[in-house]
């Protein structure tokens, strides 16, 4: 198998792991959502989260009180979303072809999704769809590797392959946005040993391993956890880094 063949099979993993998915990601901090929208000033704004997969960001989205329109290619991850945010217009589309009029929107924000776009088409055409002035943002969601205990379990799950999840987090330069800033927010998830083991398992480098190796890295995330003192009863607060990057469409 190729490297582009893996990169589209993990491209394409999602969608039988919807709930799975919904159920053990992160959500995105608040102030982080706050500072990506903040050049478009107070009020409520007409967002576009694209790439949105079972809603993760469009859930603070909502919550902060803005018009969200979710985006998103998989059909089970969609299916998900609307169940989740029933509220929400969802749309099946992709970032090379968006399923809105031109100069529609004030912002298009990304969560951890930015690494399976095509940027030669896919900046265009977020370009197409915001208003001049208006933002797009990428968000990603990573482990806090200065805390000890964080890394080596980073360590242990990644087992030699990078998580293209946590793996790309900048936006390319493009003519039609200026003005790229970045911040990074502290965040946390508040998890169990066996579910966050779960929400390791939604990563696409661990869905496509074969079954076998699958399991002998869930045991190896179980045993590393329930040997340590922060992890090993009940629920713990996992320490993770939520990194922003946005730009202002020219």
């Amino acid at each position: 198998m190729t490297s582009d063949d893996l990169r589209t099979r993990r491209a394409n993993s999602f969608g039988a792991h919807a709930h799975a998915y919904a159920e053990h990601r992160p959500d995105y901090p608040a102030p982080a959502i706050r500072w990506a929208l903040s050049p478009l000033g107070p009020g409520a704004h007409e967002v576009l989260d694209l790439a949105a997969g079972t809603g993760k960001l469009t859930g603070g989205l909502v919550a902060e009180g803005h018009h969200v329109t979710a985006v998103e290619p998989d059909e089970s991850m969609l299916s998900e979303l609307v169940r989740r945010h029933g509220g929400v217009r969802a749309l099946p589309g992709t970032a090379e072809r968006i399923p809105l009029p031109d100069a529609t929107v004030d912002a298009v924000l990304v969560g951890q999704a930015f690494h399976w776009f095509d940027p030669a088409r896919a900046l265009p055409e977020i370009a197409r769809v915001l208003r001049p002035g208006g933002v797009l943002a990428g968000l990603w969601n990573g482990d806090d590797v200065e805390v000890p205990w964080v890394a080596e379990f980073n360590r242990i799950t990644r087992g030699g392959t990078e998580p293209l999840d946590t793996a790309v987090r900048s936006i390319p330069d493009h003519e039609l946005f200026k003005d790229a800033e970045t911040r990074t927010f502290p965040h946390t998830h508040r998890r169990t040993a066996e579910t966050l083991a779960a929400t390791v398992d939604t990563y696409s480098h661990a869905i496509v391993m074969p079954q076998d190796e699958r399991e002998a890295l869930r045991q190896r995330m179980l045993d590393f956890l329930l040997s340590q003192p922060e992890t090993a009863e009940g629920e713990f607060d996992v320490p993770l880094r939520t990194h922003v990057e946005r730009a202002i469409r020219t």
